[in-house]
């Protein structure tokens, strides 16, 4: 693919292009078929997709340079979720083998979802997520790391691998000195 095209899309060199791109992204977002018809639809768009991935009703996944988004395999986008890969100068997505993206998650652009890595419901992830981490919040922070990929595993058995990390200030506000009462000197 030549800069010119990555800059200003395939409209240069199809016209008809972005026509299609918007008519397949509409149909994905509406369709039945999480793992077959949206999937495919996302395919003829341009988005790189792995296998047995499961792609929710109404998710968005950027509309205007689908080219810029990478999904590995046995990764699950929940419903409502929105991928945004291009703002000025950033740009691309990639989310990473069995990733878990939570109901109404939004990823924003220049961002890597690592393996096994899961975003909550609601969150808004503008940066990176290293493997195997659970995010949660706006922006997304990391609230605890899991020994294995949530994917298509029961609750209770991703639970139990779930270890939570320290809650941040917990360690300071514990050091921080007592202050004087302020009762009157006697």
């Amino acid at each position: 693919m030549t800069e010119e095209k990555l800059r200003y899309g395939f409209r240069e060199a199809n016209r008809w292009r972005g026509f299609w791109n918007r008519v397949y992204q509409l149909m994905a977002r509406f369709l039945p078929g999480g793992s077959g018809m949206r999937v495919k639809l996302h395919r003829a768009r341009g988005v790189t997709i792995g296998d047995n991935v499961w792609i929710g009703y109404d998710a968005i996944i950027e509309t205007n340079k689908p080219w810029l988004v990478e999904i590995g395999d046995d990764v699950l986008i929940g419903i409502r979720s929105t991928i945004i890969a291009h703002f000025r100068e950033s740009a691309g997505v990639k989310i990473e083998a069995g990733a878990y993206i939570g109901v109404g998650a939004i990823i924003m652009p220049n961002v890597v979802i690592g393996r096994g890595a899961v975003v909550t419901a609601g969150s808004v992830v503008t940066r990176s997520v290293p493997p195997l981490t659970i995010v949660q919040g706006n922006p997304a922070v990391a609230i605890a790391r899991t020994e294995v990929p949530m994917g298509f595993l029961g609750v209770k058995e991703f639970a139990r691998k779930v270890r939570p990390l320290g809650a941040p200030g917990a360690k300071a506000a514990q050091k921080a000195p007592t202050p004087p009462s302020a009762g009157p000197e006697g």
